[in-house]
């Protein structure tokens, strides 16, 4: 398998450029195998992973030590219909277009506090990741399964909200992943069961959709939009090699770029073709998140290692995890709480 050179002098063997999920909720003894032979850069749990605190805590466990590194855990801890974690065990939360609107002219803060919060839960657990800030610009056109998942609907205030969000994870020592870039707002169709396609003017993207990723190129990690826009090209941005180059040059994002889900309805062609395209596209790692123990080892012989481009990336990631500060939850959510009272009651500092 390719060696590379780490910074710090030792031998390092290249990831598999694939983020998998995995079965239940531990491993099987195929996953083992197949997790040591690959190497994949990292997993994306679910709520079929999740029983407990102890039972996510030994599985995050299991999966770096059948990967032999210190592999990135992700999860979608959105908040509303998009949290893998629930009450009673973890905190629920309100969908984050409605916690924007109720904490009104203290939504930066409110969603501060509200991801410092999830970030020490998911810390807590072993999970060093989150599929948040979502910065897509939400619009007339937004369709209902994304809509109050977004932050707003102008560019500064989404970049302004999502920059709170990524602090906040950042700060509980979990590696934000911004999405879907460069923007899924103005899809009209949900991305899992068919291809959106956005006919607004490359200006307008540009202005709007594009800007508050621009504001955020500086996060370690990004996730695609499976979307067509018509002005640009004709294939989605996960395979377009067009966007891509977008993606890099006009919005400077140059972390780990990251596919939205392969198995979502969005694409064409099998899952092999899938993550090939992506990967030549330009994309460094796909992300699968459910198939059979087959389907995940094909697409894991399709992605292959990483490019020494895309492990270089993966490393910059990995490097930016930080040890969270140390916090009190209770205090935190006790901050939050007031504030959003106050905001109820006609008290909040306005």
């Amino acid at each position: 398998r390719a060696r590379g050179m780490h910074p710090g002098g030792h031998a390092l063997t290249r990831f598999g450029a694939l983020i998998t999920g995995v079965d239940g909720l531990r491993l099987s003894p195929g996953e083992k195998a197949f997790f040591s032979e690959v190497r994949p850069f990292g997993f994306i749990l679910f709520a079929r992973n999740v029983e407990s605190p102890d039972q996510v805590r030994a599985l995050c466990a299991e999966l770096r030590e059948a990967a032999g590194h210190e592999a990135v855990i992700t999860i979608d801890q959105e908040g509303g219909r998009v949290q893998r974690l629930r009450a009673p065990l973890w905190r629920d939360w309100p969908a984050p277009l409605d916690h924007v609107a109720a904490a009104g002219a203290r939504a930066a803060e409110a969603l501060h506090l509200r991801y410092r919060i999830i970030a020490a839960e998911l810390a807590d657990l072993g999970i060093d990741s989150n599929c948040a800030p979502l910065v897509d610009v939400a619009g007339r056109d937004t369709h209902p399964f994304l809509r109050d998942r977004c932050y707003g609907e102008t560019a500064g205030r989404v970049a302004l909200f999502g920059r709170a969000v990524a602090d906040g994870l950042m700060e509980g020592g979990v590696l934000p992943v911004v999405k879907h870039i460069p923007g899924h707002g103005r899809a009209g169709a949900d991305s899992h069961h068919e291809l959106p396609r956005v006919a607004a003017p490359a200006a307008h993207l540009a202005e709007v959709d594009f800007a508050p990723f621009e504001a955020l190129a500086d996060l370690p990690m990004a996730m695609t939009a499976h979307v067509v826009y018509e002005a640009l090209d004709a294939r989605p941005a996960t395979l377009s090699p067009v966007i891509i180059d977008t993606i890099r040059r006009e919005i400077g994002f140059d972390g780990l770029l990251m596919t939205d889900d392969i198995g979502m309805e969005a694409l064409s062609g099998s899952l092999v073709e899938r993550a090939r395209a992506s990967l030549a596209a330009g994309c460094d790692v796909v992300l699968h998140c459910n198939g059979s123990l087959a389907e995940r080892q094909a697409v894991a012989a399709a992605a292959g290692e990483m490019r020494a481009a895309a492990q270089a990336r993966a490393e910059r990631a990995l490097a930016a995890r930080r040890s969270p500060d140390p916090v009190d939850i209770s205090s935190l959510a006790a901050q939050l709480d007031a504030l959003m009272d106050g905001q109820r009651d006609g008290r909040g500092q306005l």
